[in-house]
């Protein structure tokens, strides 16, 4: 009977273990800031204002924005499909060609970055619920530097929530957190 009771009094203590260890490794990824980039230390000067006062959309170079979860980056490939023509002779171009010659990726900062048990789908938003890109990005097309312009936490993505029809749905947690 005592083997008994004190084999119930471990288990306890063994799945209280879990629980404080479970909640210990949720608080570091709700908590501790995930890594923030340095928006002004990007490989490249890329001047978004040149390119939006061009015509050219933000789906246009971030284009798997419209097919999947993520924006992407632009390959060299296609930056240098226009900049070929289109000012070689600038420095910049000229760090962008030094980057296709060698058939390198550009490796570009993060500058939005969300915690790491978020999902984001970026065609959902762009796509089905016809939110632009500037409603979370900013006025990008107005900065020297492209930098973050809202503080994208869960308060933040429940006030846009709440706005959209079928709220009810959206503020389902398995919605952001999968």
């Amino acid at each position: 009977m005592q083997e008994k009771h004190r084999s119930e009094g471990l288990q306890r203590w063994i799945i209280a273990g879990m629980v404080i260890l479970v909640l210990l490794v949720s608080a570091y990824f709700v908590f501790v800031p995930q890594g923030k980039a340095n928006p002004d230390q990007q490989p490249i000067n890329f001047p978004h204002k040149t390119m939006v006062q061009a015509g050219i959309t933000c789906v246009f170079c971030h284009n798997t924005a419209l097919k999947s979860p993520a924006a992407g980056m632009p390959s060299v490939q296609l930056c240098m499909g226009c900049h070929q023509v289109i000012d070689p002779t600038n420095p910049e171009i000229q760090q962008l060609k030094g980057f296709w010659d060698r058939q390198e990726p550009i490796p570009w900062k993060r500058v939005n970055q969300l915690q790491r048990f978020v999902y984001f789908s970026h065609q959902a938003h762009v796509v089905a619920g016809g939110i632009n890109c500037e409603t979370c990005h900013g006025d990008v097309g107005s900065m020297g530097v492209a930098v973050p312009v809202v503080n994208m936490n869960m308060g933040w993505c429940l006030d846009c929530h709440e706005k959209q029809p079928n709220a009810d749905q959206l503020k389902d947690c398995i919605v952001c957190h999968k």
